[in-house]
């Protein structure tokens, strides 16, 4: 629990300035002895009031500016993160992961025991997508990903991920948030409190994804108990006009002088709001925002212009809705924008229980091409070493079919496949390793947790030091948990 700090009673006398709400009459009349009290032990053992701790603030401080850039604890091999988020659970054994014994075994029941997963599973379910060895370390890639695997050089294919439950909801808060259950702070948000942003006129973090939100909503990419600055900011990519995209960017009445007035007559009014309630971080939270999107009517406007791109890089791209989140994408981190998430789509569109052949061939299709566009890119512009890309769903899907049909697969969390490319990892490689059917991970297992220690350490961080002290004690990304996996590293 978050205890405040305490605030006395302003006397209500006649031209007082500190007149109170009954609302807070009672609220701050009802815990005063409670808190009082509270207050006194907590503040005996120095726990009442504790700065966070933190990386150390560059000279302009986070209370001038909370995303003001800041450097990690060490030198980072990346300053930037894009993560390709395929929300429902891609299929490894179909993508990255090629298992041969499963065409040899197809309609018939696996040699060991169906692993316990959500729901009734069956027979061996071979892919029915070819894989072939691609570049020059011969990774072999399905076909769904034949564009994307002319960058496999560059890629590392982790195969042996693992995460806690074969259910969404969990899963999904493990890999964004460190836990499966509680709410935490997201990655984007754990890493624009850390480095801060490069542009102050456009939101740290950046979520986009179209059609609306994915199951769990704006908890996948909460700050929990972090600012409320460092929270992600949804953007519905579906839409393709600009002024259609971010509502209410421009403004039709005013000027830009009046408006910065109106701004500045709001933000005096706030401040004095918040003067009289100390501790409350909602308010701080609240008068940043209103900067912010001050600021974003001509910085997002033309971040999120893809008219301006020259005819060959869209072309590149494609004219589809991937293509132009990722040309989006290349154009944020371009302005200093510190994590950009890119979701699939609302909902859990990779949950292919049944129709996987056709929904997993669609998908990838709509997929493929963008990312090796974007990666592509990066790698003209000079943004590839400085940018960790990270392609994955929150898990895995069964080598067996759900039962009975053999069209489709149930969730995975024993054994999974996602991949990092950028920022100083080590491409041309495949490591760890499920088992000759994919159900587990049995050669260098990578939990999630490990995974987030090693995408810290590439961006200059020591996961255990990247710590916020809430409720008593220190918080961090990992909890207490997490490996750096060096062999990922260049």
């Amino acid at each position: 629990m978050h205890i405040p700090p305490i605030t006395p009673i302003t006397p209500v006398t006649p031209g007082s300035q500190g007149l109170l709400s009954r609302r807070e009459l009672l609220e701050r009349s009802g815990t005063g002895l409670g808190m009082l009290g509270l207050a006194a032990v907590l503040d005996q053992a120095g726990e009442l009031g504790a700065a966070p701790r933190a990386v150390p603030s560059s000279p302009r401080d986070r209370s001038t500016h909370p995303l003001a850039p800041r450097s990690p604890h060490f030198t980072p091999r990346a300053t930037r993160v894009v993560h390709l988020f395929m929300n429902g659970g891609p299929s490894h054994v179909d993508t990255f992961d090629p298992k041969p014994e499963l065409t040899k075994r197809h309609g018939q029941p696996l040699p060991t025991r169906n692993l316990r997963t959500e729901r009734k599973t069956g027979a061996a379910m071979g892919s029915p997508f070819r894989f072939r060895p691609h570049g020059d370390s011969g990774l072999p890639v399905s076909e769904l990903f034949e564009k994307t695997a002319g960058h496999i050089d560059d890629m590392c294919i982790i195969r042996s991920m693992q995460a806690d439950v074969p259910n969404h909801e969990p899963s999904l808060m493990l890999m964004n948030c460190g836990d499966a259950r509680l709410p935490r702070p997201s990655l984007g948000s754990w890493l624009t409190y850390g480095l801060g942003s490069e542009n102050q006129n456009l939101p740290g973090f950046l979520v986009l994804c179209p059609g609306g939100y994915p199951i769990f909503e704006t908890r996948n990419w909460r700050s929990a108990f972090l600012p409320g600055a460092y929270q992600g900011t949804h953007i519905d990519t579906k839409q393709a006009d600009v002024k259609k995209l971010i509502a209410n960017i421009t403004n039709s009445r005013l000027s830009p002088t009046r408006q910065r007035q109106q701004i500045d007559l709001l933000g005096e009014l706030n401040r004095r709001h918040r003067d009289r309630r100390p501790g409350d971080g909602r308010l701080d939270a609240r008068l940043q925002s209103f900067e912010l999107a001050f600021r974003m009517q001509t910085a997002a406007t033309d971040a999120f212009d893809i008219s301006q791109e020259p005819k060959h890089i869209q072309q590149l791209y494609g004219d589809t809705l991937h293509g132009r989140q990722m040309i989006i994408t290349r154009r944020l981190i371009e302005r200093g924008v510190r994590c950009v998430q890119v979701w699939t789509g609302a909902g859990q569109p990779w949950d292919n229980h049944n129709g996987l052949k056709k929904n997993h061939r669609n998908l990838a299709r709509s997929w493929d091409q963008p990312i090796a566009a974007f990666l592509t890119d990066l790698k003209q512009r000079g943004l590839f070493d400085s940018t960790l890309v990270l392609w994955g769903g929150e898990f895995g899907r069964t080598p067996v079919a759900e039962f009975p049909a053999l069209n489709g697969r149930d969730h995975n969390h024993y054994g999974f496949t996602c991949w990092l490319a950028g920022g100083g990892v080590r491409g041309g490689q495949a490591y760890g390793a499920t088992d000759e059917f994919g159900f587990r991970a049995v050669e260098n297992p990578v939990h999630v947790h490990d995974l987030h220690a090693t995408m810290l350490h590439l961006l200059g961080f020591d996961h255990e030091r990247l710590t916020y002290r809430f409720a008593g004690r220190d918080f961090r990304l990992t909890d207490v948990h997490g490996n750096v996996v060096h062999q990922l590293i260049a």
